[in-house]
């Protein structure tokens, strides 16, 4: 079975009618994955043995004309946890570390008749823009294997571009969704914060994580996100909204949408051919009837360091847990309690880590907290005020999903600075908690995917797949195959 070339319907009623059975979707999937894994490394532990017998489960109950995820393959980020599949968040900290529960939206996907494949391969807990931090070395773009996936969910998104699984699921804590969707030619849609319970998710910055849901059409997410969304007891910043069923959404025309355009998005630092096929993304819109304004966002220009400030403080707090007493990695030969501590913590997280740690703390410090952590939380404020006032007036806002294209693998590793700032489009949407999408938009001349970034108001994911599905229509990227050029892995 070809990923690329099949929608969720049509394999839902290839297997209602009998003409395919979820073992065949399996053993596929497995195939395309031994096929590709040794130029993309996407996964960083498969789950055959227990999806075969998921598989043969359901084969055996049936599946339901109206279970539409019955029987599908998916993936899962490998820090969103899988009980007695490893959990590793790309860390030699726990890549011995076995779950004994698993997350929510896992219970819940799980419920639907979905079948865990796998779990794959991320920025070390999440932090990064590339996948290259990842202890069990850098993902590859299908499109180009030469170059990075993006980042952090940047296993998750070469797997499902390059046809290795249907739908994969990943977290976004500043874009680490919609960023690598964008360098790998496919939908992924990160939801209103709260939408989605993050129980089970291990924590990078618990005010930011959310998790969303990637695959090549953007009718085929809509389903998933479904059936993730929802109140969670056991995750008190779950919301307890009514969830619409998001298919409804797709096929509506656009006419009359009011889009902002927000000048910051087209500044400088901004590659010129993703500013130009995004540009003729928005006149498309406008074709069909959307109306657009340009707006200004002021306080979007000061989002990084907020955000880098904010995020890696939380991260600080979090990561403490991981220190060598109760689970996971731990030094060998220590003298002593602190030498367990010290030991375990710099042998068990990697640089970037660690990097993220020590401005954490130093910004919580005695002395500094006022001067960092207070000042950037009252820029997050400044931030969600801007978005709530141009939201008022209208229904989205549009713009690039990432600076650039997908840049070469090892070309920004030694410049923290510039892999941060490959965010910069999309931090401002989870520092003001509002849904947001990336929408296939075309192509540069080098034959690598740009992205166009989609955002509406809080728990209104419902336009954003309008939108994006009338989009869709008019252009049909998801048509294209990855070429896999640039050599192996």
């Amino acid at each position: 079975m070809n990923f690329l070339e099949t929608d969720l319907h049509s394999l839902h009623q290839q297997l209602v009618n009998h003409e395919l059975t979820a073992v065949d979707l399996v053993k596929d999937t497995m195939s395309a994955i031994d096929e590709h894994e040794p130029q993309l490394n996407a996964f960083i532990t498969t789950n055959q043995k227990k999806a075969l017998a998921a598989a043969e489960k359901i084969d055996a109950e049936g599946i339901a004309e109206d279970n539409l995820l019955a029987g599908i393959p998916v993936a899962y980020k490998d820090n969103i946890v899988t009980k007695g599949v490893r959990t590793t968040a790309a860390s030699h900290m726990l890549d011995n570390f076995n779950p004994v529960y698993d997350a929510t939206i896992v219970e819940k996907l799980e419920q639907a008749g979905t079948i865990d494949i796998g779990k794959t391969n991320m920025d070390e807990f999440a932090m990064g823009s590339s996948t290259e931090s990842s202890f069990f070395k850098p993902t590859h773009n299908p499109w180009d294997l030469s170059r990075v996936p993006g980042g952090s969910s940047g296993g998750s998104a070469a797997a499902v571009a390059a046809g290795e699984v249907f739908a994969a699921f990943g977290s976004d804590t500043g874009g680490s969704i919609r960023q690598p969707s964008a360098y790998n030619g496919i939908f992924g849609i990160k939801p209103t914060y709260g939408r989605v319970s993050r129980w089970g998710l291990i924590a990078f910055g618990s005010s930011f994580d959310q998790l969303g849901v990637m695959t090549r059409r953007v009718k085929d997410a809509a389903p998933f996100l479904t059936v993730m969304s929802g109140h969670d007891a056991k995750d008190s910043t779950s919301s307890q909204r009514p969830v619409p069923d998001f298919s409804q959404f797709i096929g509506q025309d656009i006419k009359g949408l009011k889009i902002a355009v927000p000048d910051e998005f087209f500044g400088k630092g901004i590659a010129d051919d993703v500013k130009a096929q995004v540009e003729k993304g928005i006149q498309q819109l406008v074709e069909q009837g959307a109306i657009v304004d340009h707006v200004q966002l002021p306080h979007t220009k000061y989002a990084v360091p907020a955000y880098y400030v904010l995020a890696s403080s939380e991260a600080s707090s979090n990561l403490q847990r991981f220190d060598g007493i109760r689970y996971g990695f731990r030094a060998e030969d220590v003298k002593n309690l602190k030498d367990v501590y010290v030991r375990t913590r710099s042998e068990g997280f990697g640089p970037e880590v660690k990097r993220r740690i020590m401005l954490g703390t130093f910004a919580l410090s005695s002395g500094y907290y006022d001067a960092y952590f207070n000042k950037a939380a009252k820029v997050r404020t400044l931030i969600k005020q801007d978005f709530e006032e141009i939201l008022k007036t209208h229904d989205l806002i549009v713009g690039p999903t990432a600076p650039d294209t997908a840049f070469k693998i090892g070309a920004n590793v030694s410049d923290p600075i510039t892999l941060y700032m490959k965010d910069i489009l999309t931090i401002s949407a989870n520092m003001a908690g509002v849904p947001a999408a990336s929408v296939p938009a075309g192509f540069n001349a080098a034959g690598l995917p740009i992205g166009m970034q989609m955002i509406a108001k809080r728990f209104d994911e419902g336009t954003i797949f309008r939108a994006a599905s009338a989009f869709e229509e008019m252009n049909q990227y998801y048509l294209e195959k990855p070429s896999f050029k640039g050599g192996n892995a």
